[in-house]
């Protein structure tokens, strides 16, 4: 396995990797967390494939594609905190000021899980951060302990999956996904 992991400036990359089936469902497209809620819930169906493939075409890129050649694998989020809900949110809340990167999302497309993707795929997203000139990249895993986690609700990362890419639990939050709690987590790249 030869995996590369880039800009996902590709749109039809990223519809493989977070797109729905039906191009007139309404699904998350990675949105949620990126866009503001009354937004978010105004864009239905295609709009939400549209607004994408506009942040693709932008400066930075919305996120990193991991690639095994030429087929897109993985997927991770990841923009400036200022942009993105979790600059808004009392739940997970701000431990200083600085210019952090939230990292929010990471998904595995079937046939290409348990194999290490996830963390190609966060070490992927701080690369390419730290590229952009990010000081520290701030991620919210779910802090499952030994727990089986639902893998339609492990978008957000497993605690254990952090720490092993350097990254160190700094507070508890008061955000839950899946009965899990979640984990403000940290990995300064300054």
């Amino acid at each position: 396995m030869s995996i590369e992991v880039r800009p996902a400036s590709v749109f039809e990359d990223v519809r493989v990797l977070i797109g729905p089936k039906r191009p007139d469902a309404t699904v998350c497209w990675c949105l949620s967390h990126r866009i503001p809620s009354k937004l978010n819930n105004q864009l239905h169906g295609p709009e939400r494939g549209e607004y994408v493939a506009e942040l693709c075409r932008k400066e930075p890129a919305p996120g990193v594609i991991a690639y095994d050649g030429d087929e897109p694998v993985g997927w991770a989020a990841i923009a400036p905190r200022s942009e993105t809900s979790f600059a808004r949110t009392t739940r997970i809340q701000h431990v200083d000021d600085l210019p952090v990167w939230s990292l929010w999302c990471i998904r595995v497309r079937p046939g290409h899980r348990g194999g290490g993707l996830s963390r190609v795929l966060i070490d992927g997203a701080v690369e390419f951060a730290r590229t952009n000139g990010a000081p520290v990249v701030e991620a919210y895993p779910l802090d499952s302990g030994e727990a089986k986690v639902d893998l339609t609700m492990a978008y957000a990362g497993i605690r254990k999956n952090f720490e092993r890419a350097g990254f160190v639990k700094v507070a508890d939050t008061k955000s839950t996904l899946a009965g899990h709690p979640r984990v403000l987590m940290r990995l300064d790249l300054r």
